[in-house]
């Protein structure tokens, strides 16, 4: 194992170039939820390279249990331009990722033992990305080349990290025993793809389930690693159309209904929801358009809105008033509201016993890397991969979140983030060295 642990470093060292090109590649073609289909076709093609198992497709996920899908003309669209550019390997485009069934699941089966899955989250978010001299990936010449998309959460990272793993984890084959699941899990931003993976069955017989994060240096931790995070807030993403009728604004504005008022009175009674005495919670009306001309009563309205609760039981709390606000003030302005689910996450713990046991190897298998001082670590964010773990844990399993920092340009979800790219060997090495550990013979 010794020998393995040294092969590992040795590897992940040589090719850090490549895994820097590769995250750039990703991040000059961001794709969002769905749309992540020049990314998958990269990630088919690499690891059927590799000699993995490969899913994709209604294979990789459940079609049904998609949320936030986009429209079919959005998906043709995005279609076409993916396919001329440069880049793209094109036997590995498969007709259903053009029709946004973006996942991608690599299994390797290396005989009796644990099952053990990582999980990749690779898409981006709907921003436009810096393009100024200040900013390296515009001054480098890789910042996002698709308008309105941006790789500013360090998904464009994880899609790397993924790959360097699949391939150091293959050459290492015979010191690994079980059954490999890497997960590379589509519509991870506002809590839309973990789902459609996990109601696709792919986490039913998984012994061990590992995910992590690139983070920033010294905020949240103060080493290198983090094995575990605990109290990931549960969250509901909700999409709110309220329906009125147009009327004259000066000739006959009694015959209208105010959809515009209706969504005004639900955004702010939104935000007057009691907080929870059982936890944190919160509720953000993040989008609110209404309304086609000064003269005109409006007829349509709609909100973007989330709540979240420290746990799944408080969240539920949220969505239900949130659920009744907007109804309510449909009523009170003779509308009416429909109200979608466009993404949701659970509650989510990591297990001890899993902390424990990542930290551990760290500390003997890779002394360069320091730990943080708490292991378990607070999230006050939300993350769908809390769905993954929760299955895994239903059924005995154990499930971790993890970090691994870095130094960033900006905070992430902003115009101007970047990172150190030290973090992609760095993250390829904790999982490996994980994984060697958990997939280890084991003496009778």
């Amino acid at each position: 194992m010794r020998d393995a642990v040294r092969n590992m470093k040795r590897m992940t060292e040589e090719m850090e170039p490549s895994l820097i090109r590769l995250r750039r590649d990703f991040h000059s073609y961001p794709e969002t939820g769905w749309l992540e289909m020049r990314t998958s076709a990269i990630i088919h093609e690499t690891l059927a390279g590799l000699g993995y198992t490969v899913l994709t497709g209604s294979g990789a996920v459940l079609p049904g249990a998609r949320m936030g899908v986009p429209d079919a003309e959005t998906l043709e669209r995005h279609a076409r331009e993916v396919e001329s550019q440069p880049g793209t390997p094109l036997a590995f485009l498969t007709e259903e990722m053009k029709k946004g069934l973006t996942g991608v699941v690599g299994i390797l089966e290396a005989g009796p033992g644990p099952v053990v899955a990582l999980r990749f989250d690779v898409d981006a978010l709907p921003m436009v990305e810096r393009q100024d001299e200040g900013h390296r990936p515009a001054r480098e010449g890789f910042s996002s080349r698709n308008p309105g998309m941006m790789h500013a959460c360090g998904h464009d990272a994880h899609a790397a990290i993924g790959l360097g793993v699949a391939r150091v984890l293959m050459a290492l084959r015979n010191e690994i025993h079980g059954t490999l699941k890497l997960i590379f899990q589509p519509a991870e931003e506002g809590a839309r793809g973990a789902r459609a993976i996990t109601e696709a069955g792919h986490l039913e017989d998984v012994d061990v389930f590992i995910g992590s994060h690139v983070a920033p240096t010294g905020e949240l931790d103060d080493g290198d690693v983090t094995a575990g995070t605990w109290g990931s807030l549960a969250t509901s993403k909700l999409d709110v159309s309220f329906r009125g009728l147009a009327a004259h604004a000066g000739g006959y504005p009694e015959k209208g209904r105010n959809a515009l008022l209706a969504a005004a009175s639900a955004a702010l009674s939104l935000h007057a929801i009691p907080r929870h005495s059982g936890g944190q919670s919160r509720v953000n009306v993040g989008v609110l358009q209404a309304g086609t001309g000064r003269n005109v009563v409006p007829d349509r309205a709609m909100m973007m809105v989330e709540v979240r609760g420290e746990t799944t039981e408080i969240n539920a709390f949220m969505e239900q008033q949130a659920r009744r606000i907007c109804e309510g003030a449909a009523m009170m302005q003779g509308c009416t509201c429909e109200i979608t689910l466009a993404g949701a996450a659970e509650g989510q713990h990591s297990d001890p016993e899993l902390i424990r046991s990542i930290a551990d190897t760290v500390a003997r298998d890779l002394p360069e890397l320091t730990l943080s001082s708490r292991q378990n670590a607070r999230n006050w964010g939300s993350e769908d991969i809390s769905v993954m773990m929760n299955r895994v844990q239903s059924h005995g399993g154990l499930a971790t979140y993890m970090r691994v920092m870095t130094s960033m340009a900006d905070a992430q979800h902003t115009v101007s983030f970047d990172m150190d790219e030290k973090v992609l060997a760095r993250s390829v090495r904790v999982f490996c060295a994980a994984v060697l550990e958990l997939m280890k013979e084991r003496k009778a």
